[in-house]
């Protein structure tokens, strides 16, 4: 069996209000920053308030992210995070299945 090499793929997605606004919520809520930062080792850290679906890899979209975020991957003032599974079902998200949320990671 070969690999299936996908040329493109269509990341985009629209969160409902609702969902929208409880999952920014929990995104910025102090003890997940303070968890994400202790992570990070960084004295705090600010949501973007940008989100994107991962994207399978291939020639358009080599780091699994749609290309208008890769300019956030592998820099050191922001951080990709992946929303923990029980942030998307208190949102009640669940068409994508998985989300990135960009941080903003202030050093000290």
């Amino acid at each position: 069996m070969g690999l299936k090499i996908i040329e493109s793929y269509d990341g985009s997605f629209v969160l409902e209000p609702e969902a929208k606004a409880v999952l920014l919520s929990l995104l910025t809520a102090e003890s997940f920053l303070q968890q994400v930062a202790l992570q990070l080792q960084c004295s705090r850290l600010e949501f973007t308030e940008l989100l994107f679906q991962p994207v399978p890899y291939s020639s358009e979209t080599p780091k699994g992210m749609p290309a208008q975020f890769e300019q956030y991957h592998g820099k050191s003032d922001f951080a990709i995070v992946n929303v923990p599974p029980n942030f998307m079902f208190q949102a009640k998200v669940f068409k994508p299945s998985r989300l990135c949320a960009i941080y903003r990671v202030f050093k000290s």
